[in-house]
């Protein structure tokens, strides 16, 4: 099939390597535009423009998608449909009707549950078994329009929001390339989404990564994987912000401490009072510090047991 690919971040680099490698004739790639980094103020590509130029494919980057220029723009590139991944920008309903095909979204969940902008961190925060993606049929609502296409993976209890997301970018380029050829053979059945099943996955912000120890322990552990590697969940200790970037739950009895509280030490790791139990801190980085094991970051700082963690 003929495609304008539209997507921004690496996630959508997944999807569409995959459907160069299946043979798709990738037209254009619409992408967001170059974003300074840093103190240099060096302009850089997104990841999608990035892969695009490497394989010789002509790039388009509006500021605004819906504009009567962007649209004109859009118009050039012969389109049997447009697969958007994560591209950051709402289409118009011009836009959508567009190619002979429509418009088709790679969603990171299993719709209808999961809306929005980042559910990827918010089924690890939520605790779901299970996640996927949701090839679906755009319309002008957010996440709204049918499903045509899912492929489910577990999460596991180590998965982290790096982890997840990688699995997930894979499987959005497994997906979107087993559905086209069904859909260009009219083997799809649409399927509405119940919307009383729905639920919103808001933004990300990083005071959500703060960690209250009277949360139970499991919570705080998916709080840490779900906000790894950005935000990041943290902490204070002393003063400083620590940000804890793995951890461990502890079954079973332990200290009677107040949560927060340091609980027991040894030269590998630490543990640490929760609601309704204990944590085990394997992974950390001290403000002003790197990144580090608790073992080598348990060399150059005495944690014992009784100091606190939580205080500002």
């Amino acid at each position: 099939m003929k495609i304008v690919f539209m997507g921004t971040p690496d996630f959508a680099v997944g999807a569409l390597e995959a459907l160069v490698k299946a043979g798709h004739e990738i037209t254009a790639v619409v992408t967001q535009p170059d974003k300074a980094k840093g103190r240099s103020g060096q302009l850089q590509f997104p990841p999608v423009k990035e892969f695009a130029v490497s394989h010789n494919i002509p790039v388009f980057q509006p500021v605004r998608i819906k504009t009567p220029e962007a649209i004109s723009e859009l118009k050039k590139y012969p389109a049997d449909i447009f697969v958007v991944a994560a591209f950051g920008q709402i289409l118009s309903k011009e836009i959508l009707e567009m190619p002979k095909y429509g418009c088709i979204n790679i969603h990171a969940s299993l719709l209808p549950k999961y809306r929005g902008a980042s559910p990827i961190q918010h089924v690890i925060l939520d605790g779901e078994a299970m996640t996927g993606v949701t090839i679906m049929q755009m319309d002008e609502g957010l996440d709204t329009g049918d499903m045509l296409y899912k492929k489910e993976i577990p999460i596991e209890d180590t998965d982290t929001f790096e982890t997840l997301h990688d699995k997930l970018m894979v499987l959005g380029g497994q997906a979107v390339t087993e559905a086209l050829p069904l859909l260009e053979q009219g083997a799809l059945v649409p399927e509405k989404q119940n919307d009383e099943k729905s639920c919103y996955a808001s933004l990300i912000r990083k005071e959500m990564g703060k960690i209250d120890f009277t949360k139970n322990t499991g919570v705080i552990d998916r709080l840490i994987r779900g906000m790894n590697p950005w935000p990041s969940a943290f902490t204070f200790y002393k003063g400083k912000q620590m940000k804890i970037w793995k951890a461990c739950p502890i079954t079973g009895n332990v200290d009677a401490a107040q949560p927060g509280t340091v609980i027991s030490v040894d030269k590998d790791g630490f543990e640490v009072r929760t609601g309704n139990g204990a944590l085990r801190i394997l992974e950390l980085q001290l403000e002003g510090k790197k990144r580090m094991c608790a073992h080598d970051f348990l060399l150059g700082v005495k944690v014992q047991a009784g100091d606190r963690l939580g205080e500002d």
